[in-house]
């Protein structure tokens, strides 16, 4: 007869989705660190016998791979490769009754603030002590920092509401001391995150408090790079603007999705905003800061998305020449108000959309590269990859935006250092260049 073994429970976290979520992470890790639980972060052959797996619900195929990842950790549970499979998450939260049916090798389901709950799981406590400490899983000069949990807006695509509930801010000296606590371990650059930045404050302060939290952040020794992601441009507060231009560690950088630019669609989605609005706003925001780089994200395939619309959204991000754009296909979410409309864009129209979409901003982005040839930038080295150092401009952030590429045979640089490049070359969306002094 196989006997139990009595060795000590092992913990593999496996994060899907997006930055919010690897926070998350980041903060069960050390939760469970702290309760001298062995716990890794997507460790590759570390013979965990506890698989947790942090999912993703935003899109389909979000959706498509956290159950797949749930999955093959479900056939690794049959084989006897692991004992217990938790999952926890958006996905989890939204889907845990249909999926508990579906898929029982999952031990138990966690909803996105229930982190205790799968503490008590695995025997251990929520130590409040740790509150503000984090096992970081990115390189250690940057790391994410979230200041909201959860959205008061309506637009009507979006499940993330139904995900992770109403805008939930993170009091003040809460995040100053998360980000001293970030700094002692050597974190340089701080990624601010949340569903909608400039709605910060409102539910505890009763004000949009952004601005001061930024000026206390920046106050922070050791910080020295604050970059923005996630505003709402509907009404948005450009005061926030104003501390940017006035603050040199805040990044000039602002991700600001608007998703669409035809006033139908703008309506259709609920964005509380027009075009014409859209079009003033950005100008505002260069005015105030001329060489900010804004970040946007923008959907096509939306019900009844005409070959006007999109071609009034080309046109619209022609005339914008955004130095940053990411382009998504709608998804059709279950519960959300834009449900109940047909969706009757084909996915291949969709796909093709968003190929010629990208395509339009691949021409900015290259001329804007090509611009850049002969000046000199402060980059953060990144990695070291092949042949070539990478880092990033203060116009980038990690993953999604250009990247500055260095030759490592006759020049050196350590990963999280500040240095001055010279932009010797240029691609779509990266930039080769030569290290200053």
């Amino acid at each position: 007869m196989k006997t139990k073994s009595l060795k000590k429970d092992k913990v593999n976290i496996i994060t899907l989705g997006c930055s919010k979520n690897l926070v998350d992470s980041e903060v069960l890790l050390t939760q469970l660190q702290g309760n001298d639980i062995e716990a890794n972060h997507q460790a590759e052959n570390d013979n965990a016998n506890v698989i947790i797996v942090n999912t993703c619900g935003f899109i389909d195929k979000a959706k498509e791979e956290s159950i797949n990842t749930i999955l093959q950790y479900g056939e690794a549970k049959k084989a006897g490769l692991i004992d217990k499979l938790y999952a926890t998450g958006c996905l989890s939260q939204r889907y845990r009754d249909e999926l508990s049916q579906e898929i029982p090798e999952v031990d138990a389901w966690f909803g996105t603030l229930e982190l205790p709950q799968l503490l008590h799981k695995l025997n251990a406590d929520y130590k409040h002590e740790l509150i503000g400490e984090r096992q970081l899983t990115t390189p250690a000069h940057f790391a994410y920092m979230k200041i909201s949990e959860g959205c008061n807006r309506t637009c009507s695509f979006c499940a993330i509401p139904l995900m992770r509930g109403k805008h939930v801010s993170k009091p003040m000296e809460e995040l100053v001391s998360e980000a001293a606590s970030l700094a002692k371990q050597g974190v340089k650059e701080l990624i601010l995150i949340a569903q909608e930045l400039t709605y910060y404050g409102l539910d505890i302060y009763k004000e949009r408090s952004l601005p001061k939290l930024l000026r206390a952040l920046c106050k922070v020794e050791g910080i020295e790079w604050i970059r923005l992601h996630y505003a709402y441009p509907s009404k948005f507060p450009l005061d926030i603007i104003e501390v940017m231009a006035e603050e040199p560690k805040i990044c000039n950088y602002l991700d600001i999705p608007l998703q669409h630019a035809s006033n139908p669609m703008l309506k259709a989605m609920k964005r509380q905003i027009t075009q014409e609005e859209t079009i003033s706003l950005v100008e505002d925001i260069r005015k105030i800061l001329p060489d900010i780089a804004i970040r946007t994200t923008m959907m096509v395939g939306f019900p009844g998305e005409t070959e006007d619309d999109f071609e009034d959204l080309c046109d619209f991000v022609r005339k914008m020449q955004f130095e940053r754009l990411g382009v998504f296909t709608y998804s059709h979410e279950e519960d959300t108000p834009a449900y109940h409309l047909k969706d009757d864009i084909p996915e291949m129209v969709k796909n093709q959309r968003a190929s010629a979409l990208m395509a339009v901003q691949q021409e900015i982005s290259l001329a804007k590269n090509e611009a850049a040839v002969g000046k000199t930038f402060k980059v953060i080295i990144d990695r070291k990859e092949g042949d070539y150092f990478i880092g990033r401009t203060e116009f980038d952030s990690p993953e999604v935006d250009n990247e500055v590429l260095i030759a490592a045979q006759n020049q050196y640089a350590r990963i999280g250092d500040f240095v001055n490049v010279e932009i010797n070359d240029a691609t779509d969306f990266d930039l080769y260049g030569t290290i200053v002094q």
